[in-house]
């Protein structure tokens, strides 16, 4: 079991990592991939650069840092996490691929929210429009339900709804289905949705879908997802925490843009630094 897993490559994760290594703690890093940074191409306000330097670029030497001090980093899709409830001090972090187990985990994926960019979509969130299946899909037994995605996490969504109601359509809307599942698939691309008080209908390119629910499961889940599915509380799209950077989960912290601030590279460092110091002391208080 590791003391740590860091999920989430950028500023604020590597620096975490870096950190807890140097505090001689077992951290292991997942990422899926270089996050936000990797489609920004001039960054101009990092101290230190005196030339513009590339996102992407400035992603792989920080990860390239915690490589050379000897923290593990794994490139894999982390899909749920999940607190062992017979074990006080133990996560369970699911990937694509493999199973991780760790006494902490500390959340650096950055700050991501699905938008369907679709007429109502803005209208209906929070009246029938959900992103967290575990949060909300009690809810909704017996009724019908939408669920839009194409990729593993949506199957997971999908999974843990299908314990409240058969009646389920997944709507990839547009996109190739990337997983199998057993519930009838709408490939049509989504363009509107609609209601009255609360979401009624989705209407795509060639067809109308009654629903009482839509889950949005877009691409991967954010760091704000796995908050939700823990029980962390959250402040509009911020996951909330504390002056040592852990949630109202014990063992749950998080840092950089996920909790909000000043979404700059310089701040996600400084709270993968301090997130770190935090973390060394509660891991060797256990």
């Amino acid at each position: 079991m590791h003391d740590v897993i860091v999920i989430g490559g950028g500023p604020a994760g590597a620096s975490a990592a870096i950190y807890l290594q140097r505090s001689k703690l077992d951290v292991l890093l997942i990422m899926k991939d270089h996050g936000t940074l990797e489609k920004t191409g001039h960054i101009d306000n990092y101290w230190g650069f005196e030339d513009t330097m590339d996102g992407k670029l400035l992603v792989e030497k920080g990860l390239k840092q915690a490589e050379r001090l000897g923290v593990k980093i794994i490139e894999e899709e982390v899909i749920d996490i999940e607190k062992d409830l017979m074990e006080t001090h133990q996560f369970n972090v699911k990937t694509d691929k493999n199973h991780y187990e760790a006494k902490t985990v500390l959340l650096a994926t950055g700050q991501s929210k699905p938008n369907l960019r679709v007429k109502g979509f803005r209208e209906y969130t929070g009246k029938g429009i959900s992103f967290c299946a575990i949060c909300d899909g009690f809810i909704y037994r017996n009724k019908s339900i939408g669920v839009v995605g194409n990729r593993k996490f949506m199957s997971e969504e999908l999974e843990t709804l299908s314990n409240f109601t058969d009646d389920i359509k997944v709507f990839t809307n547009g996109h190739e289905l990337m997983v199998d599942v057993d519930k009838p698939v709408v490939e049509d691309k989504i363009l509107e949705i609609k209601g009255d008080d609360v979401i009624k209908k989705v209407q795509t390119e060639h067809g109308e879908y009654d629903v009482d629910a839509l889950f949005i499961a877009m691409g991967t889940p954010s760091a704000n997802d796995f908050a939700l599915r823990m029980g962390a509380l959250t402040d509009k799209n911020n996951i909330v925490v504390d002056d040592k950077f852990m949630t109202n989960v014990p063992g749950l912290f998080a840092a950089g843009d996920c909790i909000g601030g000043l979404l700059q590279i310089a701040k996600a460092v400084s709270d993968g630094a301090h997130a770190a110091l935090a973390l060394n002391k509660y891991v060797r208080a256990l």
